[in-house]
C-alpha cells in the first residue's frame, strides 16, 4: 500500500505534478517555502485551470518556527458598484449570476495574496519573481497537457461556458472540448506572467494590465472598474484557533468556513470516539458536520457584519451545546441548501521549518467563465455566494461574499506541525476532518488517510444532491448501519472526485517531513 512520501529536508503537495515539481525546484534551489508556495501557485494556475486562477482568490496560514502562525486572506472585494438595486436594474432582483460579465463581481485577490506572503521573506534571500514564475511562463506558452480531469469538466460544464466572452477561444480546441492528452496552449496568460515577472505583483491592480481587464470586465456588464482593482489589497490576518485534545487547530477567519472545520473537529473532540472506521467515527464526523453548518449557514458572512465574531463560536460553552445536540445512534434529518465550489489546496515546508498551508480558487469550475482575450486571465464568480437579501452575507460595496475556501493547519502534542486541505465546496471541512482524525487520534498513515475511503454529506463539485454520498469502498455492514440510522446513502465509485483532492505536509519536531497527495487529482507528494 502507497505510503506517505518521507524526506529531511522540505516538502511539497499539490493536485497537479507540475505544481509539485515546480514548488520542490524553488525548495531545491534554497528558497523558502512561502516562495515554492507562489511557483506552485503560479504553475496550477496554467496547467489546472478549471480548479483555480490568477482571477480568483487565495488563503494562507504560514507557520514558522518560534512565531505564532500568521493568515493572509486574498478574498476580494465586491465592486463599488455592486448592490442589489445594481442587478436589480439588470433584471437580477432574487440572485446573482453565475456566469459571465455580471457573475465577475468580485476583485480577483490571489496576485496581492502572493505578495502578501513574499513579504514575510527577508527581501536579501529572496528569489526573483522571474524565477518563481518561470515554470508558470513555460506551461502556457509550451502547452500543457490535459488531464482527464480538466477534460472531463469541460465537456460537463460545456453548456453554461462556451457562450461566455473568451471562454471558447481559450480553452476549447477547435470548438470542442480538450480531450485527455491534448495540447492546450495559453499564450496569453504567459505573456500576462512574463509582465507580472518583470513589473512586480502589483502590476495586476494598477498600470497597464489593471486597465486593460477594467475595460474588458466594463464592456461585459461587470460592476468591476479600474478604482476597485488599484485599492484592493490583501490582509494578514490572525487566524482562527481551536485547542484540542490532540493539540492547536489554526484555519481561516470569517468569511470563509474555516470556523466550520475547526467546529467539526470541536464537536467531535467531545464525542469520545476511541477508533477509527467504525459507525461512531463516521456517524460522529456527519453529525458533528451537521451541527457546524447549521450555524455557519444562518450566521457566516462578512466578519464586519457579523452579529457574533467567529472566533467566538469556538468557546468550550458553545462546542459543548452542540456536542449534546447529536444522537449517538440517529441521524439528524438533512434538508439544506449548499454551496458548490471549485479549488486547490497545496502544502509546503522547508529546511528551516515554516510550513504553509495554501488554497486558491476561483469558486466554480472556470469561475464566472469571462476570459479576458488581451491577457488570458479568466474571472471568478465568487461573487455568486453574495445573497440579495438582508443578512450577513448580503451583496455591498467593499464587501467580502462568503468563502468555502479555508486551508488548515494544526501545532500536535508531539511537537509535529501538519498543514492539510482539499477543494471540493461543502466538502472541504468534512474531507479535513477525515484526514485529521484518521492521522492524528487513530494514527492512520498519512497517505492511508488521504487514500483511504471517504464520504460527502450534501452538494459539491458538479453535484446537486443533498444525500450523504459514500465511495463504495467502504464496508457495506458500515454502510447498511448508517442507513439504519437514518442516513440518506448513495453511493460513489471508490476515488470520487466528488470527495475532493486532499494533501497533507506533516513536519516532525526533529526535523523528518511526510507529505501525501490524493490519488483522486493529478497530483504528486515530495520529500527530499
Amino acid at each position: 500500500m502507497l505510503k506517505a512520501s518521507l524526506g529531511l529536508n522540505g516538502g511539497m503537495t499539490a493536485p497537479h505534478r507540475a505544481a509539485a515539481l515546480a514548488g520542490r525546484d524553488i525548495l531545491a534551489q534554497g528558497g523558502t517555502a512561502i516562495e515554492a508556495m507562489v511557483a506552485a501557485a503560479a504553475t496550477i494556475a496554467v496547467t489546472y485551470p478549471h480548479m483555480n486562477g490568477i482571477g480568483g482568490d487565495g488563503f494562507w496560514i504560514i507557520h514558522r518556527p518560534g512565531t505564532a502562525p500568521v493568515g493572509i486572506s486574498a478574498c476580494g472585494t465586491a465592486a463599488a458598484l455592486a448592490t442589489p438595486e445594481f442587478y436589480a436594474r439588470h433584471g437580477h432582483e432574487t440572485a446573482i449570476p453565475a456566469r459571465g460579465g455580471l457573475a465577475a463581481l468580485t476583485v480577483p485577490g490571489t496576485i496581492s495574496g502572493w505578495e502578501k506572503a513574499l513579504s514575510l521573506v527577508p527581501a536579501e534571500r529572496r528569489l526573483p519573481l522571474s524565477v518563481l514564475l518561470a515554470d508558470a511562463i513555460g506551461h502556457a506558452e509550451g502547452g500543457i497537457a490535459v488531464t482527464g480531469n480538466q477534460a472531463d469538466c469541460t465537456t460537463d460544464k460545456l453548456a453554461g461556458l462556451r457562450d461566455v466572452t473568451g471562454f471558447a477561444p481559450t480553452f476549447l480546441l477547435d470548438g470542442a472540448p480538450p480531450r485527455a492528452g491534448d495540447r492546450l496552449v495559453q499564450a496569453a496568460l504567459g505573456g500576462t506572467l512574463r509582465h507580472l515577472a518583470e513589473n512586480g505583483l502589483r502590476s495586476f491592480y494598477q498600470g497597464p494590465l489593471a486597465q486593460t481587464h477594467a475595460a474588458f470586465l466594463e464592456a461585459e456588464g461587470s460592476p468591476l472598474r479600474a478604482d476597485d482593482l488599484a485599492g484592493f489589497e490583501a490582509r494578514q490576518v490572525t487566524p482562527l484557533t481551536l485547542e484540542t485534545s490532540a493539540g492547536q487547530l489554526f484555519n481561516m477567519t470569517a468569511p470563509t468556513q474555516g470556523v466550520a472545520s475547526l467546529g467539526i473537529l470541536g464537536i467531535f473532540d467531545r464525542l469520545g470516539v476511541s477508533q477509527g472506521e467504525g459507525f461512531a467515527h463516521l456517524h460522529g464526523l456527519i453529525e458533528a458536520t451537521k451541527q457546524a453548518f447549521i450555524r455557519r449557514n444562518a450566521e457566516l458572512g462578512d466578519p464586519a457584519h457579523m452579529t457574533v465574531p467567529a472566533q467566538e463560536w469556538l468557546t468550550a460553552p458553545a462546542l459543548d451545546a452542540m456536542a449534546a445536540r447529536i444522537d449517538p445512534e440517529r441521524a439528524l434529518a438533512w434538508p439544506y441548501e449548499p454551496a458548490e465550489g471549485d479549488t486547490i489546496w497545496m502544502g509546503a515546508t522547508d529546511s528551516d521549518g515554516t510550513v504553509v498551508s495554501f488554497i486558491q480558487s476561483v469558486f466554480w469550475e472556470f469561475g464566472s467563465g469571462l476570459t479576458c482575450p488581451e491577457t488570458g486571465v479568466f474571472f471568478q464568480n465568487r461573487g455568486a455566494g453574495f445573497t440579495l437579501h438582508e443578512g450577513p452575507n448580503q451583496l455591498g460595496p467593499g464587501r467580502r461574499p462568503f468563502h468555502t475556501l479555508n486551508p488548515a493547519l494544526a501545532h500536535l502534542r508531539d511537537g509535529r506541525v501538519m498543514a492539510y486541505g482539499t477543494m471540493g465546496g461543502e466538502g472541504q471541512p468534512q474531507t479535513q476532518a477525515a484526514v485529521f482524525t484518521r492521522h492524528v487520534q487513530f494514527g492512520m498513515d498519512l497517505q492511508q488517510a488521504i487514500t483511504a475511503p471517504r464520504w460527502l454529506l450534501g452538494k459539491t463539485w458538479g453535484d446537486d444532491t443533498t444525500s450523504l454520498k459514500i465511495e463504495d469502498r467502504v464496508d457495506p455492514a458500515l454502510v447498511e448501519k448508517l442507513r439504519q440510522a437514518g442516513h440518506q446513502v448513495e453511493m460513489l465509485p471508490g476515488f470520487s472526485d466528488l470527495t475532493g483532492h486532499a494533501g497533507a505536509v506533516v513536519r516532525h519536531a526533529g526535523g523528518l517531513v511526510e507529505t501525501a497527495t490524493d490519488p483522486r487529482a493529478d497530483g504528486a507528494a515530495l520529500s527530499f
